[in-house]
């Protein structure tokens, strides 16, 4: 440890500024805290509260990256952050590209440049199942395409069709290539969304529910289980985290970065 090398009060100066976010700016001066980055497939995917609280003071509106899906950043961000802030968002935004479609829809890595409607038919289901996840959450949601050069006309008059068919908007971005004026269609659509559409945020489940039933609710709604089964001594062990008085606690669940199923 820190201690064993006597080293315990030089890291405590040299960190006690590390608290504080770091305030950064984009090529454009665009203002953005980095604070915190803890994986998503192991913590709660999403950055500190104390700069998402600083960013609010200083914006109209603050835009908050959870990460790997709605599945784990958005699930973790609004069933644990939120809750523990009291943050009612006003919008959630899935991004999605032509080619992950493309490829949920069974094409090969190297196929993925060529035009490919059935495909991008077949893998929307993946794009549909997140805006169904964030809809739990009572949250208008927006889908934001990140255009590729290989991207054709009639795959993105597919994708924005597809997604009017389940009533909700999609947006080309091309902030790869124009930087800010690339997302400002986003971000036009983002805020008139947020006047028209009233966020009724409310998280998966009640902090009352017991630890198992809490982990069941997110296999269940969020993973489409049908049920969950653990061994005894995990069970046990939920009923001591109770009376030990963490029973209001929300589940942190840890999975791997990939797609809320094993099926390709």
């Amino acid at each position: 440890t820190a201690g064993d090398l006597k080293a315990a009060g030089a890291l405590t100066v040299l960190l006690k500024d590390a608290i504080k976010p770091n305030l950064v700016q984009t090529l454009e001066g665009t203002p953005a805290f980095v604070h915190g980055g803890p994986f998503g497939n192991i913590a709660h995917g999403c950055n500190s509260l104390i700069a998402t609280r600083i960013a609010l003071k200083y914006a109209d509106v603050v835009v908050t990256e959870a990460g790997f899906g709605s599945d784990l950043g958005a699930e973790k961000f609004f069933d644990i952050k939120c809750r523990k802030a009291g943050l009612k968002p006003a919008c959630a935004v899935v991004v999605a590209t032509i080619r992950a479609l493309k490829m949920h829809g069974g094409v090969a890595k190297d196929e993925l440049k060529r035009e490919n409607l059935l495909a991008l038919e077949k893998g929307f289901v993946n794009l549909e199942r997140h805006v169904e996840t964030l809809r739990k959450y009572h949250v208008p949601v927006v889908v934001s395409v990140n255009r590729f050069s290989s991207d054709t006309e009639a795959e993105i008059a597919l994708i924005k069709r597809l997604c009017s068919t389940i009533g909700v908007e999609c947006v080309m971005a091309d902030h790869w290539a124009e930087g800010g004026a690339g997302a400002t269609d986003r971000a036009r659509v983002v805020v008139r969304t947020i006047a028209d559409k009233p966020s009724d945020f409310r998280p998966l489940y009640p902090d009352h529910m017991s630890l198992w039933d809490k982990t069941r609710t997110i296999a269940q709604e969020i993973y489409g289980a049908e049920d969950i089964t653990v061994d005894k001594s995990v069970r046990d062990r939920f009923a001591e985290l109770e009376k030990e008085g963490f029973g209001r606690f929300p589940i942190c669940v840890a999975k791997t970065q990939y797609s809320f199923t094993t099926n390709p």
